[in-house]
């Protein structure tokens, strides 16, 4: 069963744009205080791939992740999970990504 503070988190990533969404999909797989149980390296190049396809900002300079702050704050609350809890965070969030850009 999922718990409180994760179906909050869900929530939070379902009012993020693609683009934040994606910011967060490659903090959470960068992070060494996330225990994912996916292949991380070959996540973050499917998502660094598509938010330099739509965003032209991440494709010229190197971006500074702590000016979005709600991505920032959704990866502290992602860090106080469990780790079983942080996969299903993930699952979400990389199953809502895959919708987005079909």
């Amino acid at each position: 069963m999922i718990n409180e503070q994760t179906n909050k988190i869900i929530d939070i990533i379902k009012t993020m744009d693609e683009k934040d969404q994606l910011r967060l999909a490659i903090c959470m797989n960068d992070s060494i205080y996330t225990n994912i149980r996916y292949d991380k390296k070959e996540m973050v190049e499917k998502f660094d791939k598509r938010l330099k396809e739509i965003d032209e900002e991440y494709r010229t300079t190197i971006v500074n992740f702590s000016r979005y702050k709600l991505v920032m704050y959704t990866m502290t609350k992602i860090t106080e999970l469990e780790v079983e809890e942080q996969n299903k965070v993930a699952l979400f969030l990389f199953n809502n990504i895959k919708y987005l850009t079909i």
